[in-house]
């Protein structure tokens, strides 16, 4: 007699519920590990720094039409503005990345997301660059998202937060440079939705930045994106304890749902060929396959992984919003069906990088976007990159991307 194995996830801990729906500004109180590579040297100006969090009394004007006030927004600073202020990088994060780009992250202790790319000595190097990441607005690490405390009720906003898009996250970003006192951005890049800000970031503030660097992105989302999103967005709202979203009181989140939603969308960001060397059809710690449905393989061990560590740092609601943002996401649209027109304002210099193995957003993707740049006259530098990594290539060790992005950004300075 064979018994019936538990939902593989119904096991998921509730005991670290409150990380993610705790109201922003408890994450930005959180101690620092020491373990972070770049030190944070004291600053008179509280502005600069790491874990900083600071609230803009707004409104910002979002494309759905409604109004966000007051907005927060939580970043970090690694370097210092120099005299003219030419040295400014932002850093666009990932999804589900945040701003902890070259820090130790709060909830999981581990490592920033870019060391590899962030530190002294490496492309974005602090002792040239002031540099700026920030969570974006939606998210779940500080800044406003469904999670924050809406001041009309003071109660977390949940669904009632606004629907948001790539453009607004980027207002939001210029509205914190305002507070920082950055006019012009040396450089803007980001991979995957980064790269979406990136793109951004010159047809809507063209006077702005001077370069920007995409890395494994789109200028828009195609069916297969919405279709992969809407999958890991359903997960959720079947998950009994999403509740309409309505789940911050009780601290009972729908974390099996969001590690369904988690699991479906690792598998875009890595390759065929990646997961058939790294786990084959090998099985894990058995000898022979079990005739039931616990994890034999170790592909399905690795996913329900990812899927469980996933929920201790994000918040359901949060993922709802963000790859919503992506979908909607589609520069050409925004400009009467143009892509080139997009650029047409800007005198920013670009640059393109892509992986041959990523099937998300592969390399014909930032081809379109070379393609629409040169129509509208502007300086774009593309290249293709081979990697047995898939889409996640741009956060792995990855040292011709490294060249490139230093090689990039010298040849502006």
């Amino acid at each position: 007699m064979f018994a019936t194995p538990a939902h593989p996830l119904a096991h998921i801990s509730h005991k670290n519920a409150h990380r993610l729906t705790s109201p922003p500004h408890r994450l930005n109180r959180w101690a620092m590990s020491a373990h972070s590579e770049i030190a944070a040297a004291p600053s008179p100006d509280q502005r600069f720094g790491l874990r900083r969090t600071v609230r803009l009394p707004g409104p910002l004007k979002l494309d759905g039409g409604g109004l966000l006030a007051p907005v927060d927004i939580a970043y970090e600073t690694y370097g210092a503005l120099n005299a003219d202020g030419s040295n400014a990088i932002l850093i666009c994060h990932a999804l589900t990345g945040d701003q902890f780009v070259a820090s130790d992250h709060p909830v999981t202790g581990k490592p920033g997301w870019w060391t590899r790319a962030v530190g002294p000595g490496k492309p974005i190097d602090p002792d040239r660059h002031f540099v700026i990441c920030t969570n974006v607005i939606g998210s779940c690490l500080g800044s406003s998202g469904p999670a924050s405390i809406d001041p009309a009720t003071n109660l977390p906003y949940a669904m009632r937060f606004p629907v948001i898009t790539i453009a607004d996250m980027v207002r939001a970003q210029a509205l914190l440079l305002d507070h920082l006192g950055v006019d012009k951005l040396a450089a803007v890049l980001g991979g995957s939705m980064g790269g979406m800000q990136a793109l951004s970031w010159p047809t809507i503030f063209p006077d702005r930045v001077r370069a920007a660097i995409v890395i494994a992105s789109t200028a828009r989302h195609s069916a297969q994106n919405i279709a992969f999103h809407e999958v890991g967005r359903q997960a959720i709202m079947a998950d009994p304890r999403w509740r309409g979203g309505d789940y911050y009181a009780d601290g009972e989140a729908p974390t099996a749902g969001l590690a369904v939603a988690r699991m479906a969308a690792h598998i875009t960001y890595l390759s065929e060929a990646g997961l058939t060397e790294k786990f084959g059809r090998r099985l894990q710690g058995r000898e022979a396959k079990t005739f039931g449905f616990d994890a034999d393989f170790q592909i399905e061990s690795y996913l329900r992984h990812q899927g469980i560590s996933f929920v201790e740092r994000f918040d359901a609601n949060s993922y709802l919003y963000i790859t919503r943002a992506t979908d909607y996401f589609d520069l050409a649209e925004d400009h009467g069906g143009s892509l080139a027109h997009a650029f047409a304002r800007t005198r920013a210099r670009f640059c393109l990088i892509s992986f041959d193995t990523d099937w998300l957003y592969p390399t014909r993707e930032s081809r379109n976007i070379v393609h629409a740049l040169h129509a509208a006259g502007r300086e774009a530098t593309f290249v293709e990159l081979s990697s047995p990594f898939g889409h996640d290539a741009f956060l792995l060790d990855a040292p011709e991307m490294n060249r490139v992005i230093d090689g990039f950004l010298r040849a502006g300075e």
